[in-house]
């Protein structure tokens, strides 16, 4: 007999799995799993009575062996139905282990593909190393091939050198060798000659000293006779002059005429040459000028037209000029205002341009006068000194020069606090003194027919009553970083790219890299360089591509130039301000 036991009724489903305890259920919380052992598996003596209590009324109830078949049956569906659930843990166990199997395999292959690509993408890293290998391994057989023969030229340069060398020692020496027996046999000729003569004078000097005595006789009667024959001829005729009033005043009269014609060509010739120096000539005084004169027209024909023709050309005043933006906006109103006076034949203005030496000053005036369409002329005021008492003459001539001009001229001055310095320093002498005096009345009032402009690194020192003639100073100053990186490129593309790229150096080549790169850091390293200075930075560039043997400029001697010329410069303004650098 089977009994089954549970909190189930007889009438109820008797196959119903009993509930599993609170602390077993899914989900139930963590403070229910803390309980202790004797809690969770305690004896329960209600379910045993309750058990024989079902029993007792089963065995009491008609519809006992109905209840037992019953749960006969129930018993067996319950294994049918576990059965079915064991059969569907084992389907599901196959299908677990296919997906797993499938996601293995998927993952090989993964993986695999992975392999391949990293194999195939390091087979290519080493094709492009091999690739590059060759290629380096190219360019150094050509590098050494190139320098192979480069130093066999430079070989045979030495060898046709030293031959040259010794072909004309050996021509020297050959010329010197028939110099000296040439001279040798001269001096023997010369010395036989002269004892030969000394043979024959002292064998016919009885014959030689009677000659002699016979021609100074002869020559003493014929003196004698002249000074007596023109005594009488010459009294005869004072005598015969002094008695006729009339030939004493013509005479008298023609001498004075004479006389006053002399001095009066003297003068009108040196007032013709003052005149003609004024309109035509050139002072002595000026280094530079783009005024051309008649004798400029027939010794440089093409070379003057072409100067007439470039100074009717209008141009921008700040075309390859690069100052600070500040300086550039006063220059070009300098500029406007000048062009605009020059039109309307209007009375000009006189400017101070002061800084440090290569910074653009005499550049800036020189495209003033052209943009202007003036005539530009300059000279030194160092040269006034040496003039001593003709300066003042030639300062003059100058001014009288510079007013004759019919366009218009820019009269620059540079180094002007050599002659127009401060007269009460004491160290002024009296020529320079009157220099400046002259200077000051050539200057006393505004001009329509030339403007001049003081130029300067000292502008303390220029004389009060000088001052009072400018209208305008401007100062001119040393480039900042933007100003410097700005002129590297403008004179980098002026003497090394332009030249190379049309070919009108000879051949000339730059090696390929990033030339702007490169400006801007030559900027950064070069603080302190003037405009000139860098120009002449450049130029050296173009001088070390044609030192060269393949007249190819690289970025090597570029830097090592610019190296070389940082401490040079650098020493060169300590030299010249040495309280500024220490």
């Amino acid at each position: 007999m089977v009994w089954g036991f549970g909190g189930g009724t007889s009438g109820g489903n008797n196959n119903k799995q009993p509930d599993q305890p609170e602390s077993l259920a899914p989900g139930k919380k963590e403070e229910d799993a803390a309980q202790t052992f004797e809690t969770r598996y305690r004896f329960d003596s209600a379910a045993l009575e309750r058990a024989a209590k079902a029993a007792k009324d089963l065995e009491s109830s008609p519809n006992a062996k109905q209840v037992l078949e019953l749960q006969k049956t129930a018993e067996v569906t319950k294994q049918l139905e576990l059965q079915k659930q064991n059969n569907e843990f084992v389907v599901n166990l196959e299908r677990l282990r296919q997906e797993e199997q499938r996601k293995t395999d998927r993952e090989r292959l993964e993986q695999q593909a992975k392999i391949n690509q990293q194999k195939s993408q390091y087979e290519d890293q080493l094709a492009r190393r091999r690739y590059e290998d060759q290629i380096n391994q190219q360019r150094s057989a050509e590098e050494d091939k190139l320098r192979r023969e480069r130093v066999h030229q430079e070989e045979q340069l030495r060898r046709q050198q030293e031959a040259i060398a010794q072909q004309e020692d050996l021509k020297r020496k050959t010329i010197d060798y028939e110099l000296k027996k040439k001279t040798e046999l001269k001096m023997k000729q010369i010395e036989a000659d002269y004892k030969s003569r000394a043979v024959y004078e002292r064998e016919n000097i009885d014959i030689h000293l009677k000659s002699q005595q016979q021609k100074a006789e002869d020559t003493r009667k014929t003196v004698l006779e002249s000074i007596e024959k023109a005594s009488t001829v010459i009294g005869q005729g004072f005598q015969g002059f002094i008695t006729d009033w009339d030939k004493v005043r013509s005479t008298a009269l023609g001498i004075t005429l004479f006389a006053g014609g002399i001095y009066a060509a003297k003068y009108s010739v040196s007032m013709t040459a003052r005149a003609v120096e004024a309109r035509i000539g050139r002072p002595k005084l000026l280094k530079e000028t783009s005024r051309l004169n008649v004798i400029d027209l027939f010794n440089h024909p093409i070379k003057s037209f072409q100067r007439i023709r470039d100074s009717r050309r209008p141009q921008d005043a700040l075309k390859d000029v690069i100052f600070k933006p500040s300086i550039e906006e006063e220059l070009r109103d300098v500029a406007i205002a000048t062009r605009n006076t020059k039109m309307n034949k209007s009375f000009y203005r006189n400017f101070m341009f002061y800084g440090p030496p290569g910074t653009g000053k005499t550049l800036f005036a020189k495209r003033l006068a052209q943009h202007s369409g003036m005539d530009f002329a300059m000279f030194s005021g160092g040269d006034v000194g040496p003039m001593g008492r003709n300066a003042v003459s030639h300062i003059h001539k100058i001014f009288d020069w510079s007013q004759a001009s019919k366009r218009g001229l820019l009269l620059f001055i540079d180094e002007a606090e050599a002659f127009l310095s401060e007269r009460r320093s004491g160290t002024v002498s009296e020529e320079l003194h009157q220099v400046v005096d002259a200077f000051l009345n050539r200057t006393g009032e505004q001009s329509n027919k030339f403007m001049f402009v003081l130029s300067t690194n000292l502008p303390e020192q220029i004389d009060k009553a000088v001052e009072d003639r400018i209208d305008e100073e401007i100062e001119f100053e040393i480039p900042t970083l933007d100003e410097r990186k700005r002129l590297v490129r403008l004179y980098f593309d002026k003497y090394v790219l332009e030249p190379a790229a049309t070919g009108k150096r000879r051949g000339m080549r730059v090696e390929k890299f990033d030339y702007g790169q490169l400006c801007d850091k030559i900027a950064s390293m070069i603080e302190g360089f003037s405009g000139r200075a860098i120009s002449k930075l450049a130029v050296a560039w173009q001088a070390d591509a044609f030192a060269s043997a393949d007249r190819l400029l690289t970025e090597e001697m570029i830097m090592r130039r610019v190296n070389k010329s940082i401490p040079r410069y650098m020493r060169r303004l300590e030299r010249k301000n040495p309280k500024l650098y220490h």
